[in-house]
């Protein structure tokens, strides 16, 4: 079976949820290619999207916000936005150039990591020159703007079964919904203990630890909520996740050295072992990116939230927070407090562990590997009959 996955960059979680799967199909025997869709059809566009995106939601979040805001209710405001997209008249004009792919690698069924890839797609089985099977992955835990806009996909595979109505309610027949989650790599569901992983990390399994992360380009302001950390009262061991971002890994190795004796912090760069970080954790700290808290659910490590971007991320905090799982850090309520009320309430945190129980789906990627493997086979299987029926 041949698995095309399709994918766009804009931030880290589209690509990791497309390698998730990846691994799992290709564990299973399938042959799978994963492409970014605008380097194939205009390598500029694909910098415009990554950096404009990147670039907006960080400099003028305000604007994003209201530009978001529309996206997701394009009825709503004072002019109807509903026939206002670039990217779908580009993916429309660019759908044929798109077909040579498909002739290069004819693959038994599409996936589309992102809500752009699916518009392509859509355009191209409602031409009628893509027949194969269509799946679409929300990779947050919200409904994108636009995936309402993708009838043509055969199914759309959302992070909770708790998104339904949600999804219903912005026109998606729920018969088209698989709330399988977000796909996540497997070494976030396998089982290692706090001491286990304190020994492989060189920490004190008997001092709390706090893991904070900023995103695969490290945007979150570490530097900033380390500082507030070392006035806690209780000794922290504080692992620090400063992606490709060097300059705040540069600026952190510096802060170490200053550091009173009671809080020790220990900065890291892009790394893989984001996995064991947060078996040795007691908590994290983080921008709300879909596929960070989606592995940290799964590792049942309770939340802080800080830095949404707007739009998805902030989508994010309000699923989190409102299902038990997660704190909002604002303004009034700093990161301090909010760890010293969290770590003085044992009861809280067991409830946000069986919450995280109850809401994560590590097995996400597995399932779906599971259901397009199955679903190949479906499709071989009536292909021989309508064969031996002729």
């Amino acid at each position: 079976m041949k698995v095309l996955i399709l994918s766009v960059t804009a931030g880290y979680g589209h690509h990791a949820a497309a390698r998730a799967v990846s691994d799992q199909l290709l564990a299973r025997g399938a042959e799978v290619k994963t492409i970014d869709v605008y380097q194939v059809l205009s390598p500029a566009v694909k910098q415009t999207i990554d950096k404009g995106y990147r670039l907006t939601a960080r400099r003028t979040p305000a604007l994003y916000r209201k530009v978001y805001g529309l996206a997701e209710h394009p009825h709503s405001g004072w002019i109807d936005t509903s026939g206002i997209n670039m990217i779908q008249l580009f993916n429309k004009l660019n759908a044929a150039k798109f077909q040579r792919v498909l002739r290069d690698f004819p693959a038994d069924l599409l996936l589309c990591t992102h809500v752009f890839a699916a518009q392509l797609v859509n355009e191209m089985k409602k031409r009628g020159v893509l027949t194969i099977p269509a799946l679409g992955i929300v990779t947050d835990y919200t409904l994108h703007p636009y995936w309402e806009d993708v009838p043509c996909l055969d199914w759309i595979v959302t992070a909770s079964e708790l998104l339904n109505l949600a999804a219903v309610k912005r026109g998606l027949n729920p018969s088209r919904l698989l709330p399988l989650g977000i796909p996540i790599q497997a070494k976030f569901s396998q089982t290692l203990n706090l001491k286990e992983a304190a020994a492989l990390l060189r920490l004190d399994p008997k001092l709390p630890t706090v893991l904070i992360m900023g995103g695969s380009l490290g945007y979150a302001d570490s530097r900033k909520i380390i500082l507030q950390l070392a006035h806690s009262p209780q000794p922290l061991q504080i692992l620090a996740v400063c992606g490709r971002n060097q300059k705040q890994y540069s600026q952190l190795m510096k802060l170490k050295a200053q550091l009173k004796d009671s809080c020790t912090l220990y900065p890291y760069g892009f790394t893989d072992y984001v996995d064991i970080m947060m078996s040795a954790a007691d908590c994290l700290i983080t921008k709300p990116g879909g596929l960070t808290v989606t592995e940290a659910l799964a590792k049942k490590l309770p939340m802080l939230l800080v830095n949404p971007l707007p739009g998805h991320e902030e989508r994010n905090a309000e699923f989190l927070v409102n299902n038990g799982v997660a704190v909002r850090i604002t303004r009034t309520f700093p990161v301090d407090e909010a760890l010293h009320s969290l770590f003085l309430n044992p009861q809280r945190l067991d409830m946000m562990r069986a919450m995280m129980h109850l809401l994560s789906h590590p097995d996400a990627a597995e399932k779906l590997a599971d259901f397009v493997i199955e679903l190949g086979c479906q499709n071989s299987s009536e292909a021989k009959e309508l064969n031996e029926g002729d």
